[in-house]
């Protein structure tokens, strides 16, 4: 064993002190961020109100540049920078006030608060974004942005008012491609479309550059999916088609489905396409009907829990089932795809472990490393959950995610 195994008690302290500075900075940051926002908005409201009481509001753009170039100018930022800061600033203190209040307690960062607010651009209602705010922050305070990021949207999934089959339909009207100039000859092409076609176009090249380097290509996998692309769009015979591209996904995308969903029931929970966004019922069918193999997720009726995971014909069974339940890798923050971590012996097989879904977990290739070259070691609490314990002695408790399910009340079935 490597990686700090063998530190002293004295060096043990020096970097518990250290996760603790940092810890405080990070927090004092989060909180001097939000004591920022709120003067930019005020800033913004100040513009606007001066605006109205001069000249009427067909001047309020003229009274925002005015005041952000002030700004600007004493900070050396552009003004077009600063107005675009007053604006989004605005946003958050005025319809999301309890998660600005929440930041600036040093409860969560500005990472969280901007994947919060990403998640519910849709929802106009103040009462909406209260209930949407009460629910997702609990979330926030527990876990990484890049781990909010789907909670919080299957939260805003939930209150949105409008169906997701209505948004979609208008969001594919925007789908497009663009092209942005960098440096030293290179370009970025960027695609905008349905998250089925995206994800099943990237999974397709990314299994085809695997294989390519399987194979005995010294390419990396990121270089190997651009050449693959430009090749196929180079050479390949474009048809630009306005038929169901749908049949075409032959990539492996994985997709949940409530059952209640795949009947048509209009108070479901949306898909999700491998566990990293919703995506409408239609599309979901479509991929469903055309699957060759099903993995079915039984939940529990009142916590939502994951109970089991079982199919027709059943192989790799506890694979399927931690896949299932974990949907990323099991280091606490990481949100690494379950589909691409390894499984693990919590206890060693060589020292008695078990092999059943209590003594495994599934970890990203960094994190699987970290689990056995370095002080870090992790324990089954049950359920599931599973305590990681650092080089400072500090441990950090790993819970499953919520399943994308119904769960059933007195009341009425309530998605989570």
């Amino acid at each position: 064993m490597n990686g700090l195994s063998q530190i002293s008690p004295e060096q043990r302290q020096v970097l518990g002190e250290i996760v603790e500075s940092v810890r405080d900075i990070e927090t004092t940051i989060s909180e001097l961020q939000a004591a920022r926002d709120g003067l930019l908005a005020l800033a913004s409201r100040f513009a606007l109100s001066a605006a109205e009481e001069s000249v009427g509001l067909d001047s309020s753009d003229l009274s925002l540049r005015t005041v952000a170039a002030e700004l600007g100018a004493v900070q050396h930022v552009s003004d077009r920078t600063v107005q675009r800061r007053m604006s989004e600033a605005h946003w958050l203190v005025t319809r999301f006030p309890l998660v600005w209040q929440a930041q600036g307690a040093g409860r969560i960062s500005a990472a969280h608060t901007r994947v919060i607010l990403d998640a519910a651009e849709h929802l106009d209602d103040p009462d909406d974004r209260e209930r949407y705010c009460g629910r997702v922050l609990p979330f926030a305070e527990a876990e990484s942005p890049n781990r909010l990021r789907l909670i919080a949207a299957r939260i805003a999934e939930q209150i949105q008012p409008r169906s997701i089959e209505e948004r979609h339909q208008d969001a594919c009207e925007k789908r497009g491609a663009w092209v942005a100039d960098q440096p030293d000859g290179m370009s970025d092409m960027v695609i905008h479309g349905p998250s089925a076609l995206v994800h099943g176009m990237h999974d397709r090249v990314t299994q085809m550059g695997k294989a390519l380097r399987m194979a005995g290509d010294e390419r990396t996998l990121a270089q190997l999916r651009f050449d693959l692309l430009a090749e196929m769009i180079l050479t390949g015979t474009p048809t630009a088609h306005d038929g169901d591209l749908l049949d075409e996904v032959r990539a492996e995308v994985s997709v949940t489905v409530p059952v209640t969903t795949l009947m048509g029931r209009p108070d479901s929970p949306p898909a999700e396409l491998d566990g990293a966004c919703p995506i409408d019922a239609d599309t979901a069918r479509a991929l469903a009907g055309a699957a060759t193999g099903w993995d079915r997720v039984l939940t529990h009726p009142i916590t939502g829990g994951l109970l089991a995971v079982d199919r027709y014909r059943p192989s790799k069974r506890m694979r399927r089932h931690l896949r299932a339940r974990d949907g990323r890798c099991r280091f606490t923050t990481c949100g690494h795809a379950a589909r691409e971590c390894d499984l693990d012996h919590t206890v060693d097989a060589a020292l008695g472990g078990t092999t059943d879904v209590e003594n495994l977990g599934g970890f990203c290739r960094r994190h699987h490393v970290l689990k056995h070259h370095s002080p870090w070691h992790v324990k089954q609490l049950g359920a599931g959950k599973l305590g990681w314990t650092s080089p400072t002695g500090r441990t950090y408790v790993d819970e499953p995610p919520p399943q994308n399910t119904v769960v059933f009340t007195e009341d009425r079935a309530a998605p989570f």
